[in-house]
């Protein structure tokens, strides 16, 4: 059954999430009835690598009101306005005290920004600036941040779907953010969809592992727990994050293998993509300095062949005026461009599944005599209108690309080693690959 992930878009987007706590936990819960992940529990105060489990992190209501008791902004309307992670908090301030712990964007004057404060204790609220500045200076103000923070688990959720191969395939988001759209609900929302094209494909060559967990602090759990199994087991990695957004192409953040000059087959993949389906896709070099979870998974400790796709502006974080504000919404984040990204990250993929296996032809020893199979014109004419009416073969240019691809399938290149000396798209030659397959010459 296909999810309809509009609907699932408007039951997890109302969700208060954080790294922990019952909104992550509500969350796996609903993805988990169209993506049969497992949900694992890490206890807080565990030591993984340099870093510790957090506490949990639970929101019951905070608000700001006037002397008069007039609620001037309210949790309940829109869970951006109390910072995430926010100590509790219940007293009344003057204007000067409290416009410390008040945080606006002043060139965004209607947004609300998303402001986060996870390992060092703090309490504030978010309002837009066009709020902040009808605040009066003369009069007092009443705080009330209702939080609980207490020991509890880091959770996250994982499913294999199984190939032929042991050999894995990572597909991993993250959701941990509150309501927003694109900058949350775009990746997982791309799993599923990916999810449900791979489990109708008739062969898997790879396992496909699904991973959704809170961003950073939930990539570096897992690697402490399955990293020395990632290293021995991956095939290749994609981490999915900030594809419902109006750019039409995909941009691919190339591995830390490629940027130490070791490219990886996803490596490959991608670059092949970007020059020859740029319309749909490009590239951007590797950086530790910003992104999301690659930065774990190519950390130098493990150097997974990991890379990142997203589709905004160029780079996706922090160059999008939406970005990490209440203006990241299902008007910004298309479900139509969710569908999109699904399918040409499921293009991708299947070019990742055919690369699993060096090309050759069965005849090695001089050409195949084409003609035996319709694959070669029956009248070999000047005049190129005249071919037969039984032929497979459309133009000359396929016959060249059929003739050019059998001399370079000796089993030593796969279809992008292939297609990039042909300086064609592997796209075109998919079909082509598959006629051959067909008629017993490959």
């Amino acid at each position: 059954m296909t999810t309809n992930i509009d609907k699932l878009f408007d039951e997890l987007y109302p969700i208060c999430r954080s790294i922990t706590g019952e909104g992550i936990n509500k969350s796996l819960k609903i993805i988990s009835n169209s993506l049969p992940i497992k949900i694992y529990s890490v206890r807080s105060g565990k030591r993984v690598f340099d870093w510790t489990v957090p506490k949990e992190w639970k929101l019951n209501r905070a608000y700001l009101a006037n002397e008069n008791g007039k609620i001037i902004i309210d949790s309940n309307i829109n869970n951006l306005h109390v910072l995430n992670f926010s100590q509790p908090f219940r007293g009344v301030l003057s204007y000067k005290d409290l416009s410390k712990h008040i945080h606006t964007i002043k060139d965004l004057p209607n947004a609300i920004p998303y402001v986060t404060s996870y390992y060092k204790k703090n309490w504030g609220l978010c309002m837009s600036y066009r709020q902040f500045k009808k605040l009066k200076k003369n009069t007092k103000y009443k705080v009330h941040i209702d939080t609980k923070i207490s020991n509890g688990f880091l959770r996250y959720g994982t499913f294999d779907l199984k190939g032929e191969s042991k050999k894995l395939v990572m597909l991993s988001s993250y959701l941990c953010h509150p309501s927003m759209a694109n900058n949350e609900l775009s990746g997982p929302l791309t799993m599923i969809r990916l999810y449900e094209k791979l489990k109708s494909l008739k062969k898997r060559k790879f396992t496909y592992r699904f991973i959704l967990l809170p961003e950073t602090i939930g990539s570096i759990t897992y690697l402490h727990k399955h990293g020395s199994s990632l290293i021995k087991n991956i095939e290749g990695g994609m981490v999915l994050t900030c594809l419902g957004g109006p750019s039409k192409k995909i941009s691919f953040k190339l591995s830390r293998r490629d940027w130490i000059g070791n490219e990886s087959k996803f490596d490959k993949i991608a670059k092949h993509y970007a020059k020859y389906e740029s319309n749909n896709f490009t590239t951007r070099p590797f950086t530790p300095t910003g992104g999301s979870d690659e930065r774990q998974y190519c950390s130098p400790g493990f150097n997974l062949p990991v890379i990142q796709a997203a589709k905004t502006v160029y780079p996706p974080y922090g160059n999008f005026p939406q970005y990490h504000t209440s203006m990241d919404n299902k008007s910004f984040m298309k479900i139509s461009s969710v569908e999109k990204s699904a399918n040409q990250i499921f293009s991708f993929l299947q070019t990742v599944e055919i690369t699993s296996k060096k090309l050759k032809g069965r005849v090695q020893n001089c050409e195949p005599q084409l003609s035996k199979k319709n694959l070669y014109p029956a009248i070999n004419s000047h005049d190129t209108r005249k071919k037969s009416n039984n032929e497979k073969i459309d133009n000359r240019n396929q016959l060249n690309i059929i003739l050019s691809l059998l001399s370079l399938a000796d089993g030593k290149r796969d279809i992008v080693d292939i297609s990039n000396f042909l300086k064609i798209s592997v796209n075109k030659l998919i079909p082509i690959i598959e006629l051959l397959e067909k008629n017993k010459l490959l």
